[in-house]
């Protein structure tokens, strides 16, 4: 079962800091991420990149981005 980190409603930096500290202590091939601005959801992905994680998928659904990211 995948993570999944919340961070709708919190603004930037801490939604890439809150996604970076799970990616670090999972052991979890995949991470859902659920954010609420486009800002966010760049941010987020750019990190998770630089970090060696692919961004599977990105949904969005009533102002909400859902990510799906995976282990690269």
């Amino acid at each position: 079962m995948a993570e999944t980190v919340d961070a709708r409603g919190l603004s930037c930096p801490q939604p890439v800091l809150d996604t970076m500290q799970a990616l670090s202590q999972t052991s979890e091939s995949e991470v859902k991420v659920l954010v609420d601005t486009d800002a966010s959801k760049e941010n987020v992905s750019r990190a998770a990149q630089g970090k060696g994680w692919q961004v599977k998928e990105i949904n969005e659904s009533n102002g909400e981005y859902h990510l799906t990211l995976s282990r690269g």
